[in-house]
């Protein structure tokens, strides 16, 4: 008996935890299984064609909100071509309606329910021996003209289930994230979330924790990204974990997902120390309207996790991206403006701002209705407004979501953003929603962009709303273009020095004595190399003090010496004896 255990990735670089998960749970089953992961940007008729090659008797698939709809169409397909095999699925999005899924798809034969390890194992031993099928829990199936519905299932003892990777999977697994799991479950039941489906959580003793992590390390991957629901739902499994990792030799790193109020000042203490780029944090907020967070049995202590989220960011060893969602019960956008602007301020390495989805088995769902929720009919079942929320604003969330996400996210415009935000007011949100609006009416939410567009999209949208400060603008502009991705990115409609101060700028590099007390280990070499790994810009105002002093904008030419040498970018000012005598005036403070 062959089988394929297969499912559609919703990108290149992920991989299939619980395709891993099945296959060696299944492993002691008289069969052939073969694991077959394609994405949804492949064709289907390539996917039907490469299933279709290994001639199965049985097809697993899993099913989730950004593959449901091509995967029924596969199942499809596949029973014109394979008319005799069997179509098993499996995953969140069929766990929690199998009998709707299976009346309006007449090929599914079966349906896994919830962790399907066990029932898996089980139900391809009974085909394997053709016995009775009746008895499985978390099965449903067809019984003549009747659909026999079963309940989702956890497993009790997540010990009992086999390690998912073997040697002979990492080399597949190169350019792809891979996934972890310390423990299944969640200590919370909010009701946007499918971990109100079930209880409790269920951890892996720590000895064997230690044994898997030993293995990405050994075989040097890049990311290991835990999905624990709460990583650190309990101290005494977390903790050793983290110092575990945290002593290791080794370029790994490893994201998890927190509560970030649950730390400790112990562990805050400790995370002081971690190497830096070994751990990265995920950290969900959501809201900060407490009339929302109740409504979803949520509980956020926002003193602590300004606290802690600000200690962590501030040690500068650690990656924090915090989330939010819009179209949360009885949050307007006004009150999600006043969410956004809570969390702006922690200054995150990056803000992700979701949209409510209302997922089958999600608390939300069922009492959709009572909130006047519209959505999507199908996955991934997006809100598409609220009684608090119209269509309109859900509208333009996306545009500021998009806005946000190429000139926040993208890192490239930090000092810009500051300043323009406080010619806002101090107001973030205003400061966004102000620039969706240009970016609507420049229809600029229509097309794809460059990395220089964006720098031009910023200088007019200064222009529009701040014409004053144009000039100013500008030399944020390029101080953030000069500290991205190594200077490679130099618009050229912005005020760069060119051939002025160039005799300057060669006579320093050709004072090696001078340049040593910048960069100690100095040697001229050539020309060239020094335009590889340097860049030198005169500003016209003072950088460096508005850095120090936000807010203070002082007319006054500075030479800045940018060393790209290093993981990040390192600057400082060349004193004018080292370069030129240039002197300015005060201009004022915004």
């Amino acid at each position: 008996m062959k089988v394929v255990l297969s499912t559609l990735n919703a990108k290149y670089i992920h991989s299939s935890l619980a395709l891993k998960y099945l296959k060696t749970a299944c492993n002691i089953v008289d069969s052939e299984i073969v694991v077959k992961e394609y994405t949804i940007n492949n064709e289907l008729l390539v996917i039907l064609s490469d299933i279709y090659s290994e001639k199965p008797d049985i097809i697993g698939l899993s099913c989730y909100i950004w593959n449901i709809d091509m995967t029924l169409k596969l199942v499809g397909l596949l029973k014109k071509v394979l008319p005799k095999v069997v179509i098993i699925l499996g995953g969140p999005e069929v766990s929690y309606d199998p009998l709707d899924v299976m009346k309006t798809n007449i090929g599914i034969d079966y349906v896994v329910q919830g962790e399907g390890e066990e029932t898996l194992q089980i139900l391809l031993t009974a085909l394997a021996s053709n016995t009775t099928i009746h008895t499985i829990e978390g099965l449903s199936f067809r019984q003549k003209e009747e659909i026999i519905v079963g309940k989702p299932q956890v497993i009790g003892n997540v010990n009992t289930i086999p390690f998912p990777y073997y040697d002979s999977d990492m080399e597949h697994l190169k350019d792809k994230i891979i996934y972890y799991e310390s423990a299944r479950g969640c200590p919370f039941s909010c009701q946007y979330c499918l971990s109100s489906a079930t209880s409790g959580v269920r951890f892996l003793n720590l000895d064997r924790v230690y044994k898997e992590l030993e293995f990405f390390i050994r075989h040097n991957v890049r990311q290991v990204k835990f999905v624990d629901r709460t990583f650190n739902a309990k101290k005494e499994h977390y903790l050793p974990i983290l110092r575990f990792l945290a002593t290791q030799d080794c370029r790994t790193n490893f994201h998890f997902e927190i509560a970030v109020d649950l730390l400790d000042d112990e562990v805050l203490t400790f995370l002081k120390d971690v190497p830096a780029g070994r751990f990265q944090f995920e950290i969900g907020i959501q809201s900060t309207y407490e009339p929302t967070l109740n409504k979803i049995s949520r509980h956020n202590n926002w003193s602590k996790i300004v606290e802690h989220v600000t200690r962590i960011i501030s040690n500068q060893n650690i990656h924090v991206h915090l989330d939010l969602i819009v179209g949360l019960p009885y949050e307007n956008y006004t009150q999600f403006g006043q969410s956004f602007n809570d969390v702006y301020q922690l200054r995150p390495h990056m803000l992700q701002i979701g949209f409510l989805k209302m997922l089958k088995g999600a608390g939300l769902r069922n009492i959709a209705n009572e909130c006047g929720y519209v959505f999507l009919d199908e996955a991934p079942y997006e809100v598409l407004s609220n009684d608090s929320l119209p269509y309109g604003e859900v509208r333009k969330l996306k545009i500021v979501e998009e806005v946000f996400n190429q000139v926040y996210n993208t890192g490239r415009f930090k000092y810009t953003l500051d300043f323009l935000i406080r010619l806002h007011g101090g107001n973030a949100f205003h400061f966004y929603h102000d620039l969706s609006t240009y970016w609507e009416e420049e229809q600029l939410h229509l097309v794809a962009h460059s990395s220089k567009s964006i720098f031009k999209y910023l200088l007019d949208f200064c222009s529009i709303h701040h014409e004053k400060e144009r000039s100013i603008c500008q030399e944020f502009l390029k101080f953030d273009a000069l500290m991205s991705e190594k200077g490679t990115i130099q618009p050229e409609f912005l005020s760069w020095n060119q051939d002025q101060w160039m005799e300057e700028k060669n006579e320093f590099w050709r004072n090696a004595n001078v340049v040593r007390n910048y960069i100690p280990d100095y040697n001229f070499t050539t020309w060239r190399d020094i335009k590889k790994k340097y860049r030198i810009e005169v500003f016209s105002i003072d950088l460096l003090e508005y850095i120090k002093q936000p807010g203070k904008i002082s007319y006054r030419k500075k030479p800045i010496l940018f060393s790209y040498g290093q993981d990040s970018t390192q600057y400082q000012y060349i004193a004018c004896d080292d370069f030129k005598k240039i002197e300015g005036r005060d201009y004022h403070a915004l």
